[in-house]
């Protein structure tokens, strides 16, 4: 598996690697730890992480993006000293951040390439650079997606998205989780709480969502997470009673702390295209722990929160959001109703073991054999 990060807080990936390595395959993750603060090799639970670093050369450009070219050389090279000492039958790349180097390890060594598409990458990428110059990773995409062997993508409008490229095999593996209980657990909070973890950034209704928590009784909001706002919400937090911002937490600690919590925040900026389509980690938390969410009204994830009636649909705006957010803090018997909708719903499609199969049967497919 290539992948463009230490393989620390990588949820989706982690899910995968162990899934294959459970099934009876060997997986090796190459990330890219940027900060050279983590070991260069470590085992994680059975999965072997092999992490590269930036070069002098790469210390010296500005920004991770200037990085990428000489980033999939070093990728590419790591990976076929790696087969040349293991031979490896597949090369798993996650997201088109790696997918150059993958497809040149594809084409020198003769194996199978799976693109696991997290997001539509030149979609992500528009709202932090210029318009001409995402278009130019949406084209990019466009030449080199068709050359996996199987595709495998995160939700329908993504799973369009690379069938109308010409692609051939296209499987759902949706970013679901594993259940947390079968039976619904009532939260025993005695002040309601609101709970985000995951990227902190300005598209999240975050800092906005602080600003309307601070004013209102019996409402506690839990943060958690790392990102460019990161030192705005540890401020903000120190001097308000009612907001708590844990920082980084371990992956494990996710669904516990979300199934502790009475309401999920999911609330994205609609504006960014990526965010209109984007199925987010915060909606398959709440289903695998049964807890209702606060997500924004007319895109993916929120009609998906609609779908199921698992939650409250909001503007992205003060007003909407403080409605919902008294009008589900007034009314436990609703967050109950609406929890167990979301219970109901992972039971069906949405839990890891249905993403589960799917993934192994893309692998069966390729005829790629485990032990």
């Amino acid at each position: 598996m290539l992948l463009s990060n230490p393989f620390t807080h990588d949820p989706r990936v982690y899910n995968e690697a162990i899934s294959l390595h459970k099934a009876g395959h060997d997986v090796t993750v190459i990330g890219w730890d940027r900060g050279s603060q983590h070991p260069e090799k470590e085992i994680i639970d059975n999965i072997q992480v092999v992490r590269t670093r930036n070069t002098g050369y790469m210390r010296i450009l500005p920004y991770d993006i200037f990085r990428l070219r000489p980033w999939w050389r070093q990728l590419y090279k790591t990976g076929k000293l790696l087969h040349e000492k293991n031979p490896f039958d597949a090369v798993h790349c996650h997201d088109l951040d790696t997918l150059p180097a993958g497809v040149q390890l594809k084409n020198k060594l003769g194996i199978d390439l799976v693109y696991d598409a997290h997001e539509i990458w030149g979609y992500m990428v528009a709202r932090d650079i210029p318009q001409w110059w995402a278009n130019h990773f949406l084209r990019k995409e466009s030449k080199l997606a068709p050359r996996a062997d199987h595709i495998i993508t995160v939700a329908e409008p993504h799973q369009s998205y690379f069938k109308k490229m010409g692609c051939g095999k296209v499987t759902l593996v949706r970013n679901s989780k594993p259940l947390a209980s079968m039976e619904y657990q009532p939260p025993s909070n005695k002040v309601t709480t609101l709970i985000y973890i995951g990227g902190l950034n300005n598209s999240r209704f975050l800092l906005e969502a602080i600003d309307i928590c601070k004013d209102l009784d019996n409402i506690h909001f839990t943060i958690a997470g790392f990102g460019s706002i990161e030192s705005d919400i540890k401020e903000l937090a120190s001097k308000i009673s009612n907001v708590n911002f844990l920082g980084k937490i371990s992956m494990s600690e996710v669904l516990p702390l979300t199934l502790k919590a009475d309401i999920i925040h999911c609330v994205f900026n609609p504006s960014n295209k990526n965010n209109q389509i984007g199925p987010p980690n915060k909606v398959f938390e709440a289903m695998a722990t049964g807890r209702p969410v606060l997500a924004t009204k007319d895109i993916y994830s929120g009609d998906l929160v609609d779908k199921y009636q698992m939650g409250q649909t909001v503007k992205f705006d003060h007003e909407d959001y403080t409605k919902a957010l008294i009008k589900l803090r007034d009314d436990p018997q609703l967050r109950e109703k609406l929890g167990k909708n979301a219970l109901e719903a992972a039971k069906g499609e949405f839990n890891w073991e249905v993403q589960e199969a799917r993934l192994l049967d893309t692998y069966n497919d390729l005829g790629v054999k485990n032990g």
